[in-house]
């Protein structure tokens, strides 16, 4: 009886938790939520202030007793509670009916390839108990790979690069699981942090967080554009302490974040030179799927195609490629669960 109440109302749903932005697809509509995963906290009463979009305008500018703060840092749970509060808040929201808010829902969550025991458990109890009935957890690659519709089941080689906003997943995909697979804590958000490192070093002047992601999208490349880019950036002067605003090129991203690219060209090298030669030989054919929101940096693709002599392809919303891949998976739960990470009861004991 309670199984047929739930499947009348309860919406199922897939979900790409990201270290920067939290993505929802319900099942039989599509992505509903494309919200940061920021949470504003008033640090007197530990209530929840803001979630989402609402929170992340508060940052950099909220008084002392107020922290906006990321629950998940490079793709793993940091902060339980706040997690649980922000995934129960997206829950809700999905199900805004009386009776849907009574349904709790099936929910697949996607986590990055080679996360430990530990943290998959602590995605899955987050999630029961933020409302969800069942949880089931894949690996990012994988879902960001059905999302982009490859044939993950057949016998031939795929490559994913996964590039987010703490993690960045490099992927070999075959016969419905991962052949071999790096995880990078260089992405998104180490592009920022790169930003700001280079204008307190080469400008003297201080920014935060939001300012270089602004930077980022206006005017970060990888290599030359043919067309000149420029920003004006206001910060505070790190000499005299004063508000100050300096002229920005390409050129000078391209500086701040060359040392980090590499690192993931070097990431992929390393992963196709361990990939069984059999599979090189589809991968050089088929070519590379670039997905996540680091791959809208201008010419990253084009970059590690020279580098890595691989055609590199960008599918149209790269972005949403996982969290399409879990609404996909959750949509035909008993055809994809075989490739779902196993359940409390395989796991070891706590």
């Amino acid at each position: 009886m309670l199984d047929k109440f739930y499947n009348l109302f309860s919406r199922d749903i897939g979900i790409d938790l990201g270290t920067a932005t939290i993505l929802v697809y319900v099942a039989g509509k599509g992505i509903v939520i494309n919200e940061p995963s920021v949470v504003a906290v008033n640090k007197k009463t530990n209530q929840v202030v803001a979630i989402g979009s609402e929170a992340k305008k508060m940052a950099g500018r909220t008084p002392a007793h107020i922290s906006v703060i990321r629950p998940l840092v490079e793709g793993v749970i940091s902060d339980f509670e706040i997690t649980e509060e922000m995934l129960g808040y997206f829950i809700r929201k999905v199900h805004q009916d009386t009776w849907q808010a009574l349904a709790r829902p099936k929910v697949v969550v996607g986590v990055p390839s080679g996360i430990t025991n530990v943290e998959i458990r602590a995605v899955r109890d987050a999630a029961k108990n933020a409302g969800a009935r069942e949880v089931h957890i894949v690996e990012e690659p994988i879902a960001a790979a059905i999302g982009v519709r490859l044939p993950i089941y057949d016998p031939v080689g795929n490559i994913i690069i996964d590039i987010g906003g703490g993690t960045t997943d490099i992927a070999v995909i075959s016969l419905g699981g991962i052949v071999i697979s790096k995880n990078m804590r260089i992405a998104g958000d180490k592009f920022d942090q790169d930003i700001i490192d280079y204008m307190r070093d080469e400008f003297k002047i201080l920014i935060g967080e939001k300012t270089a992601e602004d930077i980022k999208i206006a005017i970060g490349s990888v290599s030359k554009t043919g067309e000149g880019l420029e920003t004006v950036v206001r910060g505070r002067d790190l000499v005299s302490g004063l508000p100050r605003e300096v002229v920005v090129t390409d050129t000078d991203i391209r500086e701040a974040i060359i040392k980090s690219v590499r690192s993931l060209v070097r990431a992929t090298r390393e992963v196709i030179e361990d990939t069984p030669p059999e599979l090189i030989s589809d991968i050089m054919h088929r070519g590379i799927m670039m997905v996540g929101g680091g791959s809208f940096l201008r010419n990253l693709a084009a970059v590690f195609g020279s580098e890595i002599k691989v055609p590199v392809h960008i599918p149209d919303d790269p972005l949403t490629a996982v969290v399409r891949g879990t609404g996909i998976i959750i949509e035909n739960l008993e055809k994809y669960k075989d490739i779902l990470i196993q359940h409390d009861d395989e796991l070891p004991p706590k």
